[in-house]
């Protein structure tokens, strides 16, 4: 269980038995929060569902502030969590590709595979692209090696970047994460699904 003080020495197949079941766990919060749908995902880029935004938006709250507690109580090491390293350019260009995937497509990967999990022919389809991609990415490697780790910043944290204490940069998206359902609220009133699909 990684960085938790209080349990150490778990062998590796309970760690694994473990993980697999958060992970059920997890496919099953998606699928029942609808996100095996594509229409309700691609509505996050219309405006008239924004489910997306709310539920990992209260996700990364939840995993943010429970984490500053368990370390306040000595129940986890911080220390030992590990930080992706971060490549500027790769971040940029990989996050247009993305987001462009996730529109045409209608799905981010987890999402995909939360979608094939009850046999979505869609998501079938997108996974297999998501498949063809990475081979492609495989086999380029060495012609876009440069562009990938150009601008590496090493594994840093925003609330290092900002200059912010943990317990600060928690309470900065706490705020943030308030005003963005506000604005969530007002843009599903504004576009409507109907609005959308009379366009259509």
């Amino acid at each position: 269980m990684g960085p938790l003080s209080i349990i150490s020495g778990f062998p590796e197949w309970l760690n694994l038995l473990i993980a697999f079941l958060i992970g059920i766990g997890f496919g099953f919060a998606l699928e029942q929060a609808g996100f095996s749908s594509s229409r309700k995902l691609a509505g996050m880029f219309y405006g008239y569902d924004t489910t997306v935004l709310k539920v990992f938006f209260t996700a990364a709250i939840v995993a943010l502030v429970g984490s500053q507690l368990l370390s306040f109580f000595g129940l986890l090491n911080l220390k030992l969590v590990y930080v992706n390293p971060y490549y500027i350019n790769s971040a940029i260009v990989g996050g247009v590709i993305m987001g462009a995937g996730f529109i045409m497509g209608g799905y981010c990967p987890g999402t995909g595979i939360s979608a094939l999990s009850i046999g979505k022919i869609d998501a079938m389809i997108f996974l297999a692209g998501g498949m063809v991609g990475a081979f492609l990415f495989a086999e380029t490697y060495p012609f876009i090696e440069t562009l990938f780790l150009d601008n590496f910043k090493g594994a840093m944290r925003i609330d290092e970047w900002m200059g912010v204490s943990p317990g600060v940069f928690t309470l900065i998206l706490i705020v943030a994460a308030v005003a963005l359902f506000w604005l969530a609220e007002l843009a599903e009133k504004k576009f409507s699904q109907a609005d959308i699909t009379n366009e259509l």
